[in-house]
């Protein structure tokens, strides 16, 4: 259900997170390859990440009361990918262990510029499904490495409904239309306007990099904002803190800019580190004057 405004929450609110949880396996190389090239890496890490269990962590850090919705195989890669999200208090009961069926993977190359190609292995995400009547919440985000369902049932709960729609599909007109929020990049934001009136849309941030971010309200641009100025390291979680930041800011109550303000640092800060989970910047570092 739209909201058209934020709803106000306690604080900290309490954010249900309905997405996926990936181990990642990266290698860094000087440049991308290209189609049909080899190339020789400095290294490969395996890192907790996936979309949804990444802003699960995120908004954590952010100060937000966080349950996550997710599924894993009942395989040792599942321990490795839940270790962070553990640790930084993300409640996990109602991550559901899937038999006969692996834990997400994700196959991510990260150059020396910060630029990254990922390949993602769905594995256990791609079984998950969710209750409404556990969805009671202030915030309530989901993301598109997760089946239909889920997202549909996702973003008709009561709180206020974020979707990140990555990696791009077509999504419902009906699921787009209770959305509170979605949040993309350039191309995704392509994607979604071949087919969905994105002028009707609630409220749609959609980010360009380096040169920042912008949030549109029933297609009119209502605040522009160029992130901070960092030397990149890997941009795989960036999004992932853009998302997380925006979602909490604007439904706490701050207003368009401001809230635009906080995601471009907090997506600039996690392009500073290596790795997904590893790079998700704290409440402190974004909450800066």
């Amino acid at each position: 259900m739209s909201h058209e405004g934020p709803r106000v929450p306690p604080t900290p609110p309490m954010v249900a997170v309905v997405g996926s949880v990936n181990l990642d396996l990266v290698a860094r190389v000087e440049r991308l390859p290209g189609a049909g090239e080899t190339l020789t890496a400095h290294g490969v890490t395996r890192v907790p990440g996936g979309k949804g269990a990444n802003q699960a962590l995120a908004a954590a850090r952010l100060g937000a009361r966080v349950r996550l919705h997710a599924a894993v195989g009942d395989d040792p890669l599942a321990g490795e990918a839940l270790t962070l999200l553990r640790a930084g208090g993300v409640d996990l009961r109602h991550v559901r262990i899937t038999e006969d069926v692996p834990t997400g993977t994700a196959m991510i190359q990260v150059d020396d510029d910060g630029e990254t190609t990922i390949v993602i292995d769905a594995g256990a995400n791609a079984t998950l499904t969710v209750d409404h009547d556990d969805l009671d919440a202030d915030v309530v985000l989901t993301v598109l490495e997760v089946p239909d369902e889920a997202v549909a049932t996702a973003m008709a709960a009561p709180g206020f409904t974020v979707l990140n729609a990555a990696p791009s599909r077509p999504v419902a007109g009906d699921v787009l239309a209770g959305v509170d929020l979605v949040c993309v990049n350039a191309a995704e934001f392509g994607a979604l306007a071949a087919h969905a009136d994105v002028d009707d849309l609630v409220a749609v941030a959609i980010t360009y990099g380096e040169a920042g971010a912008e949030l549109r309200r029933r297609g009119h641009v209502v605040a522009t904002v160029e992130p901070p100025p960092v030397d990149a390291v890997d941009g795989t979680a960036a999004g992932d803190a853009f998302t997380a930041a925006l979602a909490l800011a604007l439904a706490t109550g701050i207003d368009d800019e401001d809230a635009l303000r906080r995601a471009c640092r907090a997506g600039a800060l996690a392009a500073t580190r290596p790795g997904a989970q590893p790079s998700l910047p704290t409440l402190q570092e974004v909450d800066v004057p």
